[in-house]
């Protein structure tokens, strides 16, 4: 009888640990971190519910890395996330990973592309139980600004996404394999193929291709002396959103790389919460 008294006495702890995490007290903030939503080791968010939260108010900005689509972590935007959790106390925030391209054309273009489409439905799919709206910003930086776009352009069917913020990403693939040899050493590794073995898969994956007039306001933010995602990438996109009216804003900073230096992060980071409160309601 002691034995199953101890037994029962596991089984209700677990259960009512279960319950919580499935059924967060809104009036409380809440970390989950690693949250599972494939089955891959890589396939993981983590979630950051602020207190006061409500299904029809409470919008979530999603936050990827970056790294050349072959390498990088979620754990490289912390900064970025506890940034913005700071100015923006009242959104929700998903910091994703998502599996690498590798050699030997694992994991290669559209894994990128399905890994944050399927984190972004497993999200929204909770938003009852999480207490959230399904309206987001997606940002992210390099490679993951270029998986932003290409899911807010092309595969958010549903219209949740209602800004994209973009940190000197890709954004034709085709233009950028004719810029030389080390751009195409980047897209042959998360690609598996030369733009002439498979041009299809350059095209499918840029995201200047299925920009639309319904498409979501958009800020950029480029560096000029960036060497690795040029600006005349970034001058594709707004030539694009500009051709079909959609409503953005190029931030340029003429002597930063790939990256910025402190002070034009802070300086970024204004600009792109004036942008949000201007076109996010």
């Amino acid at each position: 009888m002691r034995n199953l008294a101890i037994i029962c006495s596991i089984v209700l702890l677990f259960a009512s640990c279960n319950t919580k995490e499935l059924t967060p007290n809104s009036n409380e903030s809440i970390a989950y971190t690693n949250v599972e939503f494939g089955s891959d080791p890589q396939q993981k968010m983590d979630i950051f519910l602020p207190a006061g939260r409500t299904v029809n108010v409470t919008k979530t900005i999603v936050i990827i890395h970056g790294g050349s689509w072959t390498s990088g972590d979620k754990s490289e935007m912390t900064e970025v996330v506890d940034s913005l959790k700071k100015r923006l106390p009242n959104y929700a925030f998903i910091n994703l990973n998502y599996r690498l391209a590798v050699s030997n054309a694992i994991n290669v273009f559209p894994t990128q592309e399905n890994d944050v489409k399927t984190a972004i439905e497993f999200y929204l799919g909770k938003s009852s139980a999480y207490e959230i709206s399904k309206d987001i910003i997606v940002l992210g930086a390099s490679a993951g600004a270029h998986l932003a776009m290409l899911h807010s352009y092309k595969n958010d069917q549903d219209k949740h996404v209602k800004a994209v913020v973009d940190l000197f990403g890709p954004t034709d693939l085709v233009a950028e394999w004719n810029e030389g040899f080390l751009p195409q050493l980047a897209l042959m590794a998360a690609t598996g193929k030369t733009y002439d073995q498979d041009n299809a898969i350059y095209t499918q994956s840029s995201p200047v291709n299925f920009i639309t007039a319904q498409s979501p306001p958009t800020i950029a933010l480029q560096g000029g002396m960036d060497y690795i995602v040029t600006p005349a990438q970034t001058n594709i996109l707004i030539t694009k959103l500009n051709s079909v009216g959609v409503p953005n804003e190029l931030v340029f900073y003429p002597n930063e790389g790939h990256g910025f230096s402190q002070a034009n992060n802070t300086d970024a980071i204004t600009k792109t919460l004036i942008f949000i409160a201007k076109y996010v309601n």
